[in-house]
């Protein structure tokens, strides 16, 4: 039963490690679960705001416009810059 345990706790970090280093998270078209998830700072509220904002005002087209959501400041813009394209297609 120990070495289940190990191998399942294993294979959880093994997992979650990679989806760190997929590469960056394309705020134009990830969801607003994924964007919680990469984003630090950013709730699911954040999230959906984030994702609301695109649909009604049509792609960012660079990081800094994240800015421009409700509860998104130039601080948690900075502080996820690496994380983060504003790529067209894929996520």
């Amino acid at each position: 039963m120990r070495k289940t345990t190990r191998i399942v706790v294993a294979l959880f970090f093994l997992l979650t490690s990679w989806a760190a280093f997929a590469g960056p998270l394309n705020i134009n078209a990830a969801d607003a679960t994924r964007i919680a998830q990469v984003m630090d700072g950013v709730g699911q509220a954040k999230a959906e705001a984030i994702v609301a904002y695109r649909e009604t005002h049509g792609h960012f087209k660079r990081i800094e416009d994240l800015a421009m959501v409700k509860g998104i400041g130039k601080k948690t813009v900075e502080k996820n810059r690496a994380r983060l394209t504003v790529g067209r297609s894929g996520k």
